[in-house]
């Protein structure tokens, strides 16, 4: 008698576990959308970190976060991340990016590891151009995953309209905005 009692209490805290995870589980997003083409010529120069996910290798950033893109001759772009610390030092990240397929592909991968380890394919992460306006000045870059997110800009404000239009946009690919946070550009 004890040992049908045990089992089934057992049963009951399974099934109200898997019952209790299946309410918590999230709905399926569909796959991230990028935009049709990327005209990596146009997307060099500098861009403003308007806001982000928070991440793990941003952490001792607070303020004046931007990326510098330079064309290279192989056809590669390298990358200059640099933000301000809370005391008042610049960090600098140096890395380098490359498209994945053709010439016009919104997809890259980038890596920030030592060249010796390029070899590796866990040094290189997605770096998806998901939304950009026609004229090349307001971003969002993300991944497949949503796990990252960056809002960026050519010039360190953005008018609050563009800046809701982008977040709607956002919403509607499955993103949650709630989690961004807006980066001190002084």
């Amino acid at each position: 008698m004890a040992m049908a009692h045990l089992r089934w209490l057992l049963t009951l805290c399974l099934t109200a576990c898997c019952a209790c995870a299946l309410a918590q589980a999230p709905a399926s997003l569909p796959p991230v959308n990028t935009i049709a083409a990327l005209d990596v010529s146009r997307y060099m120069g500098t861009w403003y970190e308007i806001a982000k996910f928070p991440n793990r290798f941003q952490r001792k950033c607070a303020a004046n976060t931007r990326a510098r893109y330079l064309a290279q001759s192989d056809d590669s772009v390298q990358v200059l991340n640099s933000c301000l610390t809370t005391d008042g030092e610049t960090i600098d990240a140096l890395g380098l990016a490359k498209q994945v397929g053709p010439s016009d592909s919104p997809k890259l991968k980038v890596r920030f590891a030592p060249a010796w380890l390029s070899w590796l394919p866990q040094v290189w992460g997605d770096y998806w151009v998901i939304d950009l306006d026609p004229q090349y000045q307001l971003a969002a870059v993300s991944d497949a995953k949503r796990e990252y997110l960056w809002v960026l800009s050519r010039t360190p404000r953005v008018a609050q309209h563009n800046y809701d239009a982008l977040l709607g946009r956002l919403q509607a690919q499955g993103f949650d905005v709630q989690q961004l946070e807006l980066t001190p550009q002084r």
